[in-house]
């Protein structure tokens, strides 16, 4: 993605979720404070990523390059978790600011940064000696899912405050169990809530301070019941794991649609899969039959049964596709999600 170029006035960036503010060995010039928002600093590695940090609000990033004039190149890259404004500083302006301050309090600025830039460089040591990722990385690995479903059922289960709009529980109380109790980092906790809100399964609310750190679920069963299936999914040999392409969900979403509108007999109605076929083919969208085979292989409908006509239909259990759905949806998006993370830099 490249490098956000949107501006209000002079000296603003607005990035949008997942917009570079800079990647790494990038040429540097300028520094920034987070006005609003969230950026997560991070460096690749093998084919993912070190999370370094997440920068809030009134936090500066970007000034390392400034002490470091022989390479004047960022150290780690830089990217908008959350809709962000950030004010760029020139290296030329923050000069003149240094240019004027006493002499003895620039000998100290400088000496702390030398001292953290050595303090890098010999973690960056650290970390290209020892192992790198192997295989297909996935920043949400199965683990991790079943980890974070069941910390988000435990602590809105047990420590959330049931009011009329919902369970409400503060994103510090969360963080506080998430990190320091299941040693979950910050960062996929902060994408997960950005999953989760993506997909409506919660909202985001100000608190107290006015700060959107507090977390609205109608449901807490609803994460026990994502533990569950991500849980059987790790039981079972990958060929035998549920996948569900983003045509076949588009197919099932037609589907759905056409059920909600029939009588069942039996728990049980006959969709025209040929109409929704038509359908796709009216808007030119490159959908077909194929492309709902996988929703057959994992039962979610009988056989085929064709008509003189032509006509094919199936029958649905629509109860039980209903509950599937958000299942499927919510493994897309984190695929999706996956897929943007092991994607190298640009």
């Amino acid at each position: 993605m490249a490098i956000a170029t949107t501006q209000k006035k002079s000296g603003l960036k607005v990035l949008a979720p997942g917009e570079y503010l800079f990647h790494e060995e990038d040429d540097a010039s300028s520094m920034f404070i987070i006005q609003k928002g969230q950026l997560r600093l991070f460096r690749p590695k093998g084919k993912g990523f070190i999370e370094l940090a997440i920068l809030r609000s009134g936090e500066v990033i970007g000034e390392m390059a400034y002490f470091d004039p022989k390479s004047r190149k960022r150290s780690a890259s830089a990217a908008a978790i959350v809709p962000t404004e950030v004010i760029e500083i020139t290296f030329t302006a923050f000069e003149k600011t240094i240019a004027a301050l006493n002499p003895w309090f620039k000998t100290l600025i400088y000496t702390l940064a030398d001292r953290l830039r050595t303090s890098n460089e010999k973690v960056k040591e650290l970390e290209n000696n020892s192992v790198g990722y192997t295989g297909e990385f996935k920043f949400f690995q199965s683990a991790d899912l079943v980890k974070l479903f069941s910390i988000f059922f435990f602590t809105f289960k047990s420590l959330a405050d049931k009011k009329e709009n919902g369970y409400n529980l503060h994103l510090r109380i969360l963080n506080s169990y998430a990190i320091d109790v299941f040693n979950v980092s910050e960062t996929k906790i902060e994408e997960f809530i950005h999953v989760l809100k993506t997909e409506k399964l919660l909202e985001l609310a100000p608190d107290e301070d006015g700060l959107p750190k507090l977390i609205i679920v109608k449901d807490p069963d609803t994460f026990k019941k994502f533990q569950a299936f991500f849980f059987s999914q790790r039981l079972l040999k990958e060929d035998k794991q549920l996948k569900i392409s983003s045509k076949c969900e588009k197919f099932l979403m037609k589907v759905m649609e056409q059920a909600a509108t029939l009588k069942p007999v039996e728990g049980k109605v006959e969709v025209d899969l040929m109409a929704i076929v038509d359908h796709f083919k009216e808007y030119n969208l490159p959908i077909g039959l194929e492309d709902f085979q996988e929703a057959k292989d994992a039962k979610f409908c009988g056989e085929y049964n064709m008509s003189s006509d032509g006509k094919i239909t199936t029958l649905i259990n629509y109860e039980f596709l209903k509950s599937m759905f958000p299942i499927v949806r919510l493994m897309n998006v984190i695929k999706h999600s996956n897929e943007l993370k092991a994607k190298k830099k640009k």
